[in-house]
Formats: structure tokens, C-alpha cells, sequence
């Protein structure tokens, strides 16, 4: 797919042209025209999902002509999804000593988790991406808030803690996890809607959505501690290979943008279901 009609070349040759510096060395004009832009390059459709994560037939691809000026800003929103979200499976699962709830992930959850999924969103607004833009603020928002949480300042724990004892106690109250639990049920709940939309994008994506929306069963009532704590580690494991899928899809896009003499294939899914537009392009 070519993003626009031009040749390859097309607009160096024009820009040579309108140049006033007419006496340009040779090797020098030699690597300008070697140069090949958005506006030369034939990108399949599965290197356009790695790319935007969005099916390749929406109506919003006509506005490719951002994508000359700014780089992809997907890499960026999952890199602060699997760093946040790496460590946080692992306290779950209580991998070498670790545990709790995750409050000695504070730090990451705001700067990689919040700042850096909610800045991967606002640009994928940007570019017209609308999916992507509404999946990453949406997480980008999760970590801000879980974060916010656990941090003492807001105090949301302290209420719960019994009289006389320090406000860390609140956290393992059966009224302050079952009253949290709610909100990582509704988490889970998003992550289902996002799972069947993402049968337009690609595979990686759907396994993602899945191991998040599997998630929510590791967050029901903690009434029951022994419980709890096995729905914890199965909610964690999930939770990691939610992170290895991530992992996958940052390494295959950024070997796609450097463009790497092998490339991770991904699984383009948006030719699996016809989209409305092209049904009626169709009759």
C-alpha cells in the first residue's frame, strides 16, 4: 500500500529543483536522493499494523500526512505499559520474596505507567488514531490511579484502618480490597470491550486483551485470605504474559521502523472482518 501517488524520489527531485543552492556536490545530492520518506515507502498491511495498531481501511488513513512529521508513538505508550506492569506481576505472583500490593512500584506506575501510556495516547489522538489513543490514556489513566491509591498522601487505605493501629493496616481489611477489587473488576471489564474490538488489529494485541480481561478473576472478594491469595498469583500470571506479549510488540515494531533484515510477524487480523465501509464499497 503507498501512502500517497508520488513517485519514489518524487519530491527530493522537486526540492532540487527549487533549491537556490544550485552548486551542491555530487556525493552530497547522491544520499539526498537516496533517501526514501513516508511518502515513497510501500508498507504492507501487516508492517501497518505493527506501525498504528489500527485497521488499515479506516476512513482516517487519508490523514497519513502527519505520519512525515511525527514518529510512531506506540512504542513509547507500551514501553511504560510492560515496565509498570512487569513488576507489578511479579509482586503478585511473589516472585523471590516479593509481594504486597505493589506500593514499591509507586514511581513506576506514575512515570511509566501514567505519563508515559497517557503521552503515547495524546499522540495517537494526534495522528488520528483513535483505538490506540483511547487504549493507552485509558491504562495511562489505570496506573495514575492505582498509583494515587497506594500513595499515603491521599489517604484512600488510612480510612480503613482499624482504631489504634497504623494506617498501613488498612490495606488487608476485608473492607478496603473488596471495596478496590470492584474498581479492578470494571478494569477487566474494559479490557473484555478492548478485547473484541481488537479482532480488527492484530494477534499480539487480542493476547493482550485476553490475559488483561482474564485478569479480573484475581480480583473478586478477599474475604476468604487463602483464596485470595491463590486468585492473586493466577491474576499475576496472567498479568505476565500480558507483559511478554508486550514485549513482543514493542521489539517487532521497532525492528520494523529501523527496518531490520527480519521482521516478528504479528498476525494482521483486519482483513478477518470486513469493516462497514468496505461492505459498502462492496454493494
Amino acid at each position: 500500500m503507498a501512502t500517497n501517488g508520488n513517485q519514489p524520489g518524487e519530491h527530493l527531485e522537486h526540492n532540487k529543483e527549487a533549491s537556490p543552492v544550485a552548486d551542491l556536490d555530487a556525493e552530497h545530492t547522491a544520499a539526498l536522493n537516496q533517501i526514501k520518506t513516508a511518502s515513497s515507502v510501500n508498507i504492507s498491511p501487516e508492517l501497518f499494523e505493527k506501525l498504528y495498531l489500527s485497521p488499515i481501511n479506516r476512513q482516517n488513513v487519508v490523514r497519513a500526512d502527519l505520519r512525515k512529521t511525527f514518529g510512531n508513538p506506540t512504542p513509547i505508550a507500551l514501553i511504560g505499559f510492560v515496565i509498570s506492569l512487569g513488576p507489578l506481576s511479579a509482586d503478585l505472583i511473589g516472585w523471590r520474596g516479593a509481594g504486597g500490593t505493589g506500593a514499591a512500584g509507586i514511581g513506576s506506575y506514575y512515570f511509566f505507567g501514567g505519563f508515559l501510556l497517557v503521552l503515547g495516547g495524546i499522540l495517537e489522538f494526534i495522528l488520528g488514531n483513535t483505538f490506540p489513543s483511547v487504549v493507552f490514556t485509558s491504562y495511562g489513566a489505570f496506573f495514575l490511579s492505582f498509583a494515587a491509591t497506594l500513595q499515603p498522601f491521599y489517604y484512600a487505605y488510612g480510612l480503613y484502618a482499624p482504631p489504634g493501629q497504623p494506617e498501613t493496616a488498612g490495606l488487608t481489611t476485608v473492607g478496603f480490597t473488596s471495596s478496590f477489587a470492584f474498581f479492578l473488576v470494571f478494569i477487566a471489564v474494559l479490557s473484555f470491550v478492548f478485547l473484541v474490538l481488537s479482532i480488527r488489529t492484530n494477534i499480539v494485541f487480542v493476547i493482550i486483551f485476553f490475559t488483561l480481561s482474564a485478569n479480573g478473576i484475581g480480583n473478586k472478594d478477599q474475604s476468604a485470605l487463602a483464596l485470595a491469595h491463590r486468585l492473586q498469583v493466577a491474576a499475576g500470571s496472567f498479568i505476565f504474559i500480558t507483559t511478554l506479549a508486550g514485549w513482543y510488540l514493542i521489539i517487532a515494531i521497532l525492528l520494523a521502523v529501523l527496518d531490520f533484515p527480519f521482521q516478528l510477524p504479528v498476525g494482521d487480523l483486519s482483513t478477518s472482518i470486513k469493516g462497514a465501509s468496505a461492505k459498502d464499497n462492496i454493494v
